[in-house]
């Protein structure tokens, strides 16, 4: 069974057992996080929503991906700026979808 689902602002395609890297979420490691506001599921798609599907996903973990420098500059006025950024991510495995 195949489903689309949303969250953080981003659409996600996943079938059971998958694993997938999302926003960071505030739940635990180790609970189960509940999506409600799925798209499509198989073969039903939703306006917007499916009604009474859901996506049922275990939190495996919480970590920030790998550092990106943003350097910002303007020619010809001795203006530069380097940052760093690390984005926070949650490790999700989806364990059903109804």
């Amino acid at each position: 069974m195949k489903a689309i689902f949303e969250t953080g602002g981003k659409q996600y395609y996943v079938s059971e057992n998958d694993v997938i890297y999302v926003e960071l979420l505030p739940n635990e490691v180790g609970s189960e996080v509940t999506f409600t506001n799925v798209l499509a599921v198989d073969d039903k798609v939703g306006t917007p929503y499916v009604e009474g599907a859901k996506v049922v996903c275990l939190v495996e973990k919480h970590g920030k991906q790998k550092k990106i420098k943003v350097f910002k500059y303007r020619p010809k006025k001795k203006y530069r700026k380097t940052q760093g950024h690390r984005q926070p991510y949650t490790k999700l495995v989806v364990k059903k979808i109804s």
